[in-house]
């Protein structure tokens, strides 16, 4: 194994039959992921009117992996006989019921879930899919396609930087590169990345596909933000990888597809999003844009808390090769973030940077259109946002920025109940006792033709998890009064995915779950919701309509599931994902537990978390 030693201005490479040492021990106290899985580090919370509000913490997809699932959970009785595995060596056809398609390849009983999905603009049987995938024991994500309109899927790879060892210093401005691709900087864990999460797509005009994750470590403070392409003409059936940093391994240079990377507790990466422009005549065809949430837990008497978590942005002008230097886009508006900065008072007190994930998109004219989820609100509830961007320059010339406005409201946030997974009360789904945050509620979308934005969400507002949809037709500096999408009440609704299909009009594709709720659902225990309430079933569903005619009517795709259970309980993902292709044909995509694992003490759960879709018309 190679390990590059810094000695003044000289780069010595050497090989060792070890792991890679840091070069330094930045790190006066444990790493971030350290301390979650001690429970010395927890969500943040703030006294308001009408009791406390939580503050945005890191994804369940990063906080899983350090085992801080519910204490006590066991698998499940009355599963088959465990004497056969029923084995097939052509994707496991047993595990499908013939409703649905399974898109992950793999025969473990180990856990996919988070998933996104995305087409080709210019081909819509040509489909790729990304999920946060537990092969190896934690999460790595892993990346699918299809070639046949969803009907059948090939496995690539996993999270594509196996090679890439975290190292700040390496992505300073060079001569070649006038970009900075990190944000705090300092000496790196020269340590390879041991997870990845939150999986997300995109693809241009010219058939390329785009795909992130956020990687991280678990006894580290490394972080990296990186996008990954798959040329025109593979159809999403390779991706580049990560490389590593300059001198390990040559020629690499240690730059490309990378947009930061860090080694602090004050810059924690989360919630990677990518867009590109794949509108012909637009005037930035084929930009590639990236926005994600930056942690600083370095706040409080000894410097290792929450302080603040502001969304970032970056662009890329040569199809994800090169991005520009990091900004920080979520911006200030006293106006509507009134809450000030109980954190950390030397920052602005209009800023809105208590932020959760962002969703982006662009639109026909080459606007970049965000949105994401703020707590800086003087209320236990949060509300979305939106930003409207103006991209400029080149990231190659290091003359890139997304220019983007001042913050607006898209819509107040009502939260509804939790359940303690290990760090404190979680918004949760009581009857699956899985965590629904907050964080992550809210996705946007655009109509292709008029560049009209749709943002959906769902939340407690009329005393049960319910869909709502909004639209703007300025770009997003004014958004319509929130509208019902579901129309049957006395269940929860939650992970709701958007897209808009374009045949005889603007018709609104959106998915969600269902699951049934429990007694008390309304008046939970201080602490929040215990395992014992994890006794409903629940199902997934496409729902559908003409623009804002709401409520739509919809379809249930899957069949019921139970709620995960064993080391997989109260986790079945933060989201879920829809596209609607050219021909307005909706591609749901979701994980569920319709499996059964034929022996629950070889893996510790009775059900299984697969990734199915299934190709439909967008109901009318």
């Amino acid at each position: 194994m190679k390990r590059r030693i810094r000695l003044g201005g000289l780069i010595v490479v050497t090989v060792a039959a070890a792991l890679l040492v840091p070069v330094t021990t930045s790190n006066a106290l444990p790493s971030v992921p350290e301390r979650i899985a001690a429970g010395t580090l927890k969500p943040a919370y703030v006294k308001v009117d009408g009791g406390m509000k939580r503050m945005p913490f890191l994804s369940g997809g990063r906080t899983e992996p350090l085992g801080q699932g519910p204490a006590g959970v066991q698998a499940q009785s009355g599963a088959p006989d465990g004497s056969r595995f029923p084995v097939a060596s052509v994707g496991c056809a047993n595990r499908n019921d013939g409703r649905n398609v399974r898109v992950n390849q793999d025969c473990t009983f180990r856990r996919q879930a988070e998933e996104d999905i995305v087409a080709d603009p210019n081909n819509p049987r040509n489909l790729v899919a990304g999920m946060n995938d537990s092969l190896i024991g934690w999460n790595r994500t892993s990346i699918d396609f299809s070639v046949d309109g969803g009907t059948h899927w090939g496995a690539i790879s996993t999270a594509p930087f196996g090679y890439r060892l975290n190292d700040p210093n390496d992505l300073l401005p060079t001569k070649t590169d006038p970009n900075r691709h990190t944000i705090k900087g300092g000496p790196g864990s020269l340590h390879s990345y041991d997870a990845c999460s939150d999986p997300y797509l995109a693809a241009d005009s010219r058939g390329r596909f785009f795909y992130t994750c956020v990687g991280f470590d678990i006894a580290f403070n490394d972080s990296l933000a990186f996008v990954v392409p798959s040329r025109p003409g593979a159809m999403g059936s390779y991706f580049d990888q990560v490389p590593p940093p300059e001198g390990i391994q040559p020629p690499y240079t240690g730059r490309e597809h990378i947009v930061a990377e860090d080694n602090s507790a004050a810059a924690s990466y989360d919630a990677p999003k990518v867009a590109a422009d794949f509108f012909v005549n637009s005037p930035h065809r084929d930009n590639v844009y990236f926005t994600w949430t930056v942690f600083d837990f370095t706040c409080g008497p000894n410097h290792d808390q929450y302080c603040e978590s502001p969304i970032w942005g970056s662009m890329s002008t040569d199809h994800g090769f090169t991005w520009s230097t990091p900004e920080k886009i979520s911006g200030s508006n006293a106006g509507i973030c009134t809450m000030g900065n109980v954190f950390n008072p030397g920052l602005d007190p209009g800023a809105c940077n208590l932020d959760g994930h962002s969703d982006l998109t662009v639109r026909p004219n080459g606007e970049l259109a965000v949105t994401f989820m703020s707590q800086n609100t003087p209320s236990q509830n949060p509300q979305i946002l939106s930003l409207r961007c103006n991209p400029s320059g080149t990231s190659t010339a290091g003359t890139a920025h997304l220019n983007c406005g001042t913050p607006q409201r898209v819509a107040d946030y009502v939260t509804g109940p939790s359940c303690d997974f290990g760090r404190g009360p979680e918004q949760c789904i009581p009857g699956a006792f899985i965590r629904a945050p907050f964080e992550t509620a809210q996705r946007l979308t655009v109509d292709e033709h008029s560049g009209v934005l749709y943002d959906t969400w769902y939340d407690y507002r009329l005393g049960e998890f319910d869909v709502f949809v909004t639209r703007s037709t300025d770009g997003g500096k004014t958004w319509t009064d929130p509208r019902l999408v579901n129309r049957d009440r006395g269940m929860d609704h939650y992970f709701s995915a958007i897209g808009i299909g374009e045949q005889q009009g603007t018709a609104v594709a959106i998915s969600y779950y269902r699951t049934g709720r429990v007694a008390g659902e309304n008046n939970p225990p201080p602490g929040g919701f215990g395992p014992d309430v994890a006794t409903q079933m629940s199902d997934y569903v496409l729902a559908g309509g003409r623009d804002l005619n709401t409520p739509y009517a919809f379809e249930v795709l899957s069949p019921t599931f139970p709620p995960p259970d064993g080391i997989q309980a109260g986790f079945n993902g933060d989201y879920s994902g829809i596209e609607v292709d050219r021909n307005g044909i909706a591609h749901p995509i979701w994980s569920d537990t319709r499996n059964r694992v034929p022996d629950p003490t070889f893996d510790k759960v009775s059900v299984d978390e697969d990734v199915f879709t299934t190709a439909r018309p967008i109901p009318r």
